[in-house]
């Protein structure tokens, strides 16, 4: 079972990301390629829809690329997210958890984010992971499993 590294990373609403300060609390880690993409509008927004029930399972949700604050601000207001994005722009959290790839895109290998899940629990250790997301479908699996922690 992996734990969160110790680092702290800008969120959106002026806020700081901080593993240390979210002990006692679970929460969802999903990362994401790119702000106002397809795939990400579409997987956020079911981040969104569900939101509700992520919190009546005591569960935070936070979305992670390595886009700007300022371009999270302008995704998150446009969405509609009611929940904060993490900007990750030097791939520290996406390095400690191993989300940075090499994928085929027009024909010639780049570096990106894997869509990713991360459910970690009060302790702050990494307790389900999905990696290679398919965006339909994703998030209702996610909270099913959340809905089962204690």
């Amino acid at each position: 079972m992996s734990s969160i590294p110790a680092l702290t990373l800008p969120t959106t609403g002026g806020g700081t990301f901080d593993p240390a300060a979210l002990r006692g609390q679970a929460y969802v880690l999903y990362f994401y390629p790119k702000d106002n993409t397809p795939g990400c509008t579409t997987e956020g927004n079911d981040f969104r829809i569900h939101h509700a029930d992520f919190a009546a399972a005591g569960v935070t949700v936070f979305g992670v690329s390595r886009d700007s604050v300022r371009s999270h601000e302008g995704f998150k207001s446009k969405q509609c997210f009611p929940f904060e994005l993490i900007s990750d722009p030097d791939e520290r959290l996406c390095e400690a958890l191993g989300v940075m790839k090499l994928k085929n895109m027009y024909g010639r290998q780049v570096r990106g984010v894997e869509r990713s899940t991360f459910v970690v629990d009060r302790e702050g250790h990494v307790v389900k992971e999905w990696r290679g997301v398919k965006v339909p479908g994703h998030v209702k699996e996610v909270l099913d499993f959340v809905q089962t922690l204690k």
